[in-house]
């Protein structure tokens, strides 16, 4: 597995000199190279002036099956994050019988696709509250067009993005994913027969209930996902590694596994958002797991660790 940050043609890089950071210009394009001593500028990750540190304002990209919305839920699990979905507010807004809603409900019912100005004002209902909030974005953009338009109002309302994340699974790894993937529809669960076995085949583990194959999990509609994807992907994030007047981080993660990708994403995320904080539940939750066991299990418990560590 592989960290990266992918950064201007050209820019300057920083690199490691014992306990200095020496900037260098000789460092080629995309090349792989320590995120927490370089941005998309060149520059080094710092605090905001206030000393609280950076806001997380994020976008994950990711192929089909890559592990967006399991990593996305991890983050906020732990962190405090405000998840923010697209459909998710699309459908408040319908619900909610809204102008924004009112005029998608009627594209939608006629089969159409909700223009990019649509989109953006369905997003920025909710980011107008968010000043103060670190969050991640989910299903937007999925454009060239869409991400400039996002990236216009973000800096209106003075919210750069601050990390843009990338992950980068194998073609073969996510089809073998998507082929081995089985539901339990009615809580969401997701099972995996080459590495996340449920404890009787077809049966969901806490329930007993038969699973299911998602319609979408065959190979010759990945193919088509995984085109589209490429076609619509990649000029935007061309266009985030070209921007000249942000800040914002533009990191390539790589791993066969959302287990492997997660601690090189949490590493990203608390070296952006410096003032980030755990939850308290999940504080809570780390803490009672250190208390109440006997001295001895404790003490076995670290003397296994060490081994562990040394091997």
């Amino acid at each position: 597995m592989s960290l990266r940050v992918l950064h201007k043609a050209g820019a300057p890089a920083f690199r490691s000199n014992g306990s200095r950071r020496v900037l260098s210009g000789s460092a080629s394009p995309h090349k792989a190279l320590p995120f927490f001593l370089h941005n998309v500028r060149g520059g080094t990750l710092t605090k905001d002036e206030d000393g609280e540190g950076k806001m997380l304002r994020m976008l994950m990209f990711g192929k089909p099956g890559a592990g967006k919305g399991t990593l996305t839920a991890r983050l906020v699990k732990k962190y405090d994050i405000v998840p923010l979905s697209t459909g998710d507010l699309l459908r408040q807004h319908i619900a909610e019988k809204t102008k924004i809603g009112q005029v998608a409900e009627e594209i939608v019912a006629k089969g159409g696709l909700l223009p990019d100005e649509l989109m953006l004002e369905v997003v920025s209902t909710k980011l107008d509250h968010l000043q103060d909030k670190h969050w991640i974005l989910d299903g937007f953009p999925r454009t060239l067009g869409q991400g400039m338009l996002l990236d216009s109002r973000l800096r209106q309302l003075n919210m750069p993005l601050s990390l843009i994340v990338h992950l980068e699974v194998p073609d073969e790894v996510i089809l073998s994913r998507i082929s081995d993937r089985w539901v339990h529809l009615p809580s969401g669960r997701v099972y995996n027969l080459s590495y996340n076995r449920p404890k009787v085949d077809g049966f969901d583990d806490e329930t007993g209930e038969p699973l299911t194959k998602r319609p979408d999990d065959n190979p010759e509609i990945f193919s088509r996902r995984l085109s589209q994807f490429y076609a619509s992907t990649s000029p935007l994030l061309s266009f985030y590694a070209s921007q000249p007047h942000t800040n914002s981080q533009l990191v390539s993660l790589t791993g066969k596994t959302s287990d492997e990708i997660w601690p090189q994403l949490e590493m990203a995320v608390k070296a952006v958002a410096t003032g980030l904080r755990e939850r308290a539940e999940s504080r809570d939750t780390r803490r009672r797991s250190n208390v109440g066991e006997p001295v001895l299990s404790r003490r076995a418990s670290a003397t296994s660790r060490v081994e562990k560590a040394c091997i």
